[in-house]
């Protein structure tokens, strides 16, 4: 999920389920999204995470950034794989 503040920051949170924490990392994901709004870092849990930046009109980009290591056209900003709901995966 990614949100837009009225100043154009935006924050995102991603959640795996614990079925999947073996094969995608939440944290790998939200870095991801993050790179993609022009921040740096995201933290949490494998099962939960979170980032933001700076650039809230780049939301989409951050979502496809995450699509494209669930679907193997991306490369993870850290250790391996990541999953958004809605998007099958490998």
């Amino acid at each position: 999920m990614v949100g837009v503040s009225e100043e154009g920051k935006a924050g995102l949170v991603v959640g795996v389920t614990d079925d999947l924490t073996g094969t995608y990392n939440a944290v790998e994901l939200a870095r991801a999204g993050a790179a993609a709004l022009g921040g740096k870092g995201g933290g949490g849990r494998p099962d939960l995470a979170q980032a933001g930046g700076p650039d809230g009109a780049r939301a989409d980009a951050a979502l496809d950034a995450i699509a494209a290591l669930i679907t193997g056209r991306g490369e993870a900003v850290a250790g391996s794989g990541a999953r958004r709901a809605g998007i099958a995966g490998p």
